[in-house]
């Protein structure tokens, strides 16, 4: 990309450097991080641990490495290294009163995670960047209507490489994405093993988008023990491939079921496994469905991880047979129901379920829900269910989005 896109995440970057020594931000490989830090901190030196000749040094004399930085400094792909971190600490306690001293950045979340959780403790903030959000991709001059933007992101996916060059095979990218991260890079950090059934795993896994995880019918049909791919799928959710949504059972006791649903957190990524290549498959195909649905909840994710809030994201299915797709809980413990439906033309049927949460479960969601559609239309469509268009869901997520 030329031209820099600016990123939600921005303003809470700026807060965490003014109140912490260090700042890590977090994420899958080619979501952007190195470019936001670069563009955003220009008068950061900036090294990265990719280098092998860094790395090293990294390893053999971090001290040397860290001097070269001077007072601040930018360390990428810090998981390489993770000795680093310790003479990161050391400096930051001799003078804990300068705030943004160093920003870290790492692809491999839970090994770094753990890194930074033990050995930073209180010294350091810890943010999150996924792929493009729709508002950002809008800003690249991805926008338009609640289906455009759809499709495309399922052909195009959200990573910022892939949007914004149309000239790019999106295909032979996801390609290379998948060899290159999810298989070589993951598999140097975590003991994958049987990378055959790994990669038959992930396909297997992407046509189940938007269900309830079953462990055991996954392993049965992958050919392994329960418990690896129960691994696999924690290893995805910790680099954040993967969104585990869990039941919501807060107050309403047994009568709900408590396995998550899996979402990705980018439907390009789902196309390509599913070998899904053009628009009239994404929205006719088997998948249609299921596909907005996790298009709509990576959407709702991405919004509170640019937030630097914890996602309280939910679904509800009880046993009586009610399902809720999406609810999202707000400061004061209030949660805003959602239904996401693959409908150019909404019904007033569409909102059945909304209608009946707020019955049985009114004294939690004074508003009423949102039924989210391909259509743009904006309204009451009942007493109980706003029409909303894709743009004015994730500005009511935005507004719940708070500490």
């Amino acid at each position: 990309m030329d031209t820099y896109i600016h990123r939600d995440v921005e303003p809470v970057l700026g807060a965490m450097l003014n109140q912490f020594p260090a700042v890590a931000v977090t994420g899958p490989r080619q979501t952007g991080k190195s470019t936001l830090l670069r563009h955003v901190l220009p008068e950061y030196p900036y090294v990265t641990l990719d280098d092998p000749l860094v790395r090293q040094q990294a390893i053999d004399d971090p001290e040397l490495l860290l001097d070269s930085g001077g007072e601040r400094l930018i360390v990428d792909e810090v998981q390489y290294a993770p000795a680093l971190l310790s003479h990161l600490k050391m400096r930051i306690d001799r003078q804990r009163s300068v705030k943004g001293r160093f920003v870290l950045t790492g692809s491999q979340q839970f090994a770094l995670m753990k890194n930074l959780s033990e050995t930073l403790a209180g010294r350091i903030g810890l943010l999150e960047l996924p792929p493009f959000s729709v508002g950002e991709a809008a800003r690249a001059g991805a926008g338009g209507s609640t289906r455009a933007v759809f499709e495309r992101a399922c052909l195009r996916g959200s990573f910022p490489e892939p949007l914004t060059t149309p000239q790019l095979d999106a295909t032979r990218w996801y390609a290379a994405y998948v060899q290159t991260y999810l298989e070589r890079d993951i598999r140097h950090v975590y003991d994958l093993g049987h990378l055959r059934e790994f990669g038959r795993f992930l396909q297997l896994l992407a046509a189940r988008c938007a269900q309830m995880l079953n462990l055991s019918a996954l392993a049965a049909d992958v050919g392994m023990a329960v418990n690896t791919v129960k691994k696999w799928v924690s290893i995805l959710e910790a680099c954040r491939i993967v969104y585990l949504l869990a039941p919501y059972y807060n107050n309403l006791g047994k009568r709900i079921i408590k396995a998550p649903k899996v979402y990705f957190l980018d439907c390009g990524l789902v196309c390509y496994l599913t070998r899904l290549r053009d628009g009239e498959h994404i929205l006719n195909g088997p998948l249609a469905g299921p596909l907005f649905e996790n298009f709509c909840i990576q959407e709702a994710l991405k919004v509170m991880l640019a937030r630097g809030v914890p996602p309280r994201l939910y679904y509800l299915r009880t046993k009586a047979g009610l399902e809720v797709d999406l609810l999202v809980e707000g400061p004061n413990g209030r949660l805003c129901p959602f239904e996401f439906k693959l409908a150019q033309t909404p019904r007033q049927e569409m909102g059945t379920a909304l209608g009946r949460f707020r019955k049985e479960f009114g004294e939690l969601a004074p508003e009423p829900g949102g039924l989210v559609t391909l259509s743009d239309k904006a309204g009451p469509l009942s007493r109980d269910v706003n029409l909303m268009p894709l743009d004015n869901f994730v500005s009511k997520v935005a507004s719940l989005a708070q500490l």
